[in-house]
């Protein structure tokens, strides 16, 4: 049997219709493999969302009900799914409570503008879309091109190569 480094250790996921298929499944297998719980927030509990690959993705929990309190990490997946969760105040106070607290904040690609809009990317070391680093950038973030960039509780990538740096820093992270 294998060591499960996050046993114990729950991690909230943001999903909405048009959500990058492997940003989300990728880190969401590994972590759950790792030991970790991983709970899925969508606008609406039990509701089945579609990815910008065609994708379903069941939300176990609505956004509104989730607390940061509860999970020790936050998952943004990218696709064009950020664009639209970025405009819902919960999902920034729930980004930003993670950030404040120290806890795992671990976005991939345009996942990245979950947390430009949350406020928490002033001065920290990341990466993203090549696409949103323009947005990055403006929003004080200090933007490398690497496949993984880990800033203290931060971990951020750039795309779907990027994942098994992603989710291993990710692993990393949380296991700390």
């Amino acid at each position: 049997m294998t060591a499960k480094p996050l046993q114990g250790k729950r991690v909230l996921s943001f999903v909405g219709d048009i959500y990058e298929d492997l940003e989300l499944w990728y880190p969401k297998l590994r972590l759950i493999e790792a030991g970790a719980e991983f709970v899925i927030a969508g606008e609406e509990a039990k509701r089945v969302y579609s990815g910008k690959n065609g994708y379903p993705c069941s939300s176990d929990i609505a956004i509104a009900d989730a607390k940061s309190s509860d999970f020790d990490a936050v998952l943004l997946p990218g696709g064009f799914m950020p664009d639209r969760l970025r405009r819902l105040d919960r999902v920034k106070q729930l980004i930003s409570e993670f950030a404040r607290d120290g806890k795992c904040v671990a976005a991939i690609c345009h996942g990245g503008w979950l947390a430009i809009s949350a406020g928490v990317y002033r001065g920290v070391r990341t990466t993203g879309s090549v696409g949103i680093k323009d947005d990055l950038v403006n929003a004080g973030a200090i933007w490398e091109d690497a496949p993984v960039v880990v800033d203290r509780h931060f971990v951020s990538s750039r795309k779907p190569d990027d994942l098994p740096w992603f989710a291993a820093a990710m692993i990393d992270v949380m296991a700390k």
